[in-house]
């Protein structure tokens, strides 16, 4: 007996909530490192975002310090994002960031936002990011990177940070060094440790 036009109607809503559904599954527990994009370069921009691999010795430019980060002046190729950094300082922010792409819009980075001293102005923040993958690796590790914990155990110490170089271009223009002056800058630099990869606190 064919289907009347009401129950094709509801055959389709079903499937598709069905299918949604299923994809959302899909995407929570295995976005691609590529995250969710339709060009090259925006897949590429989303790996360096997700990398899992712990930087090793040589890896790390030495002449990356928070310091260095905050020196004032166009630095859009200061450095490389395929080195790591590591990097102290008083942190003095930590809170989830939006939902975005890189993730699937499952997961969410955690910010830690880092300066020289306690009392700094958001034009003296370095941002560091800590990312779904990454806190699940910890969590292997036996380490509680979720943003209550990091917020509880870091905000207002001294603390050393590692992890790759990531020149964030969609906030360049948010930043003091790419934009001086702007009113509503936010932080020092488009440059961030992103993603963190070690963390320990010093004091």
């Amino acid at each position: 007996m064919p289907l009347t036009k009401r129950q094709r109607l509801v055959f389709i809503l079903v499937l598709g909530a069905g299918l949604l559904s299923a994809g959302l599954f899909l995407l929570t527990h295995h976005c691609p490192a590529s995250g969710f994009a339709f060009t090259k370069e925006r897949r590429d921009f989303h790996r360096l975002k997700n990398r899992m691999a712990l930087p090793q010795t040589l890896d790390f430019d030495e002449g990356v310090t928070l310091a260095s980060l905050l020196q004032p002046g166009d630095d859009s190729a200061r450095w490389s994002a395929s080195r790591a950094a590591r990097i102290e300082g008083y942190v003095v922010a930590v809170a989830a960031a939006r939902t975005e792409l890189a993730n699937c819009y499952c997961g969410r980075d955690t910010h830690i936002h880092i300066a020289p001293r306690p009392n700094a102005p958001p034009q003296e923040h370095v941002v560091l990011e800590t990312t779904p993958r990454m806190e699940s690796w910890a969590r292997h590790q036996g380490w509680d990177w979720s943003e209550e914990t990091l917020k509880r155990e870091l905000l207002g110490r001294w603390v050393r940070f590692e992890g790759w170089l990531f020149f964030d271009l969609h906030h360049a223009d948010e930043s003091e060094n790419a934009a001086p002056g702007t009113p509503f800058n936010w932080r020092a630099t488009a440059w961030e440790v992103h993603p963190v990869t070690k963390i320990e606190v010093l004091r």
